[in-house]
């Protein structure tokens, strides 16, 4: 597939497309799919794309479909990641609205009946949210809203500078902004960041629906995120997708005095320090610099940065790297039971 949109489908009016890329977990897809299928509003297309599953999540996700030949199709391709396997979807989605659901996660029934008459009542809106809960598979969930799904936040930025404050399945998007925005990346990890950055440069405004949308379930030994500091693939795109994010709020007008550009700026410069620690002395320099120009004149030329620029002159990026990740945990360990002991 590629991104020419004269080969994409015709967009179909009022249809919700829901995009699950899945890699080995038959029985989570199930799941996944069954709380799309038990949404109150109609009509909803499902994609399931099987990302080079090595076990059987492939065969049932052909059973689904032979089961709801009118609601499913499948994709079947070589691994590649969540963000080539949205794309792949995204191409090939015929609906006016679009839904990303990971497989491990759920839909509440009226999450699309709510947030389609939310989006058609805020025409001037291209994305509705509202409350997701955050818990382990496999534990019962309470209803507590997940990082800041229970604010009303009016845009994406400048908010998201500081984290992707919502999960992957709890916006509802309209296709139109989908398409503005272009394709997703072979990314890896935080491939979902840049993505809702990169939205949030058009300037989108958000529509709130107040109430539980869906279930962010989470499996540690199997998350894409695990090892995020440790790990040299996965900090490398990390740092490439922290560097379109500063890109995209640099277009977006945030200044370097904007109390979210403040916390990004220092967000770059400990992931210079972790990539300079696994030896990715490229990317630890790129994103040091990076960091420098996000940051306010007389922050820039501070003691912290030109102490750290002339110790990788005289040790290099990897050295200091190490011997700064190894402080920054010590500082942490020391803060922690400072915070243990004054309890």
């Amino acid at each position: 597939m590629t991104g020419d949109r004269a080969s994409q489908p015709q967009v179909r009016t009022g249809l919700v497309t829901t995009i699950i890329p899945v890699y080995n977990r038959p029985d989570l897809l199930q799941d996944a799919a069954a709380s799309v299928l038990a949404q109150t509003y109609e009509p909803v297309e499902i994609l399931i794309v099987d990302d080079g599953s090595t076990d059987e999540t492939g065969a049932v996700a052909d059973r689904l479909a032979a089961t709801h030949p009118m609601q499913i199709r499948v994709i079947h391709q070589a691994n590649g990641g969540p963000g080539v396997a949205r794309e792949a979807a995204r191409l090939a989605a015929r609906g006016e609205f679009v839904q990303y659901l990971d497989s491990d996660d759920l839909l509440a029934p009226t999450k699309f009946e709510r947030q389609v008459a939310g989006l058609r009542s805020r025409r001037d809106c291209g994305v509705s949210y509202g409350m997701t809960r955050h818990y382990e598979l496999g534990s019962v969930p309470s209803d507590n809203p997940w990082k800041r799904t229970g604010e009303e936040i009016a845009t994406m930025f400048p908010s998201f500078l500081r984290s992707r404050w919502w999960g992957t399945s709890t916006p509802l998007y309209r296709r139109s902004l989908l398409d503005r925005a272009g394709p997703w990346l072979r990314l890896r990890n935080e491939e979902d960041w840049e993505y809702d950055c990169r939205l949030a440069t058009q300037g989108v405004r958000l529509h709130y629906c107040r109430e539980f949308v869906s279930d962010q379930r989470y499996d540690f030994p199997t998350a894409l995120s695990a090892k995020g500091s440790t790990d040299p693939a996965k900090l490398r795109d990390r740092a490439r997708a922290h560097t379109l994010i500063y890109r995209h709020a640099r277009a977006a007008g945030i200044e370097p005095s904007a109390a979210e550009m403040v916390h990004f700026a220092r967000e770059l410069f400990l992931l210079a320090r972790q990539c300079g620690a696994v030896g990715l002395s490229t990317e630890s320099q790129t994103l040091f610099s990076l960091s420098r120009q996000a940051s306010e004149d007389h922050v820039s030329r501070g003691w912290d940065y030109r102490l750290y620029a002339l110790l990788t002159r005289v040790f290099g990026w990897t050295l200091i790297g190490r011997l700064a990740v190894a402080s920054d945990r010590l500082r942490s360990l020391f803060g922690r039971r400072s915070r243990l002991d004054g309890s």
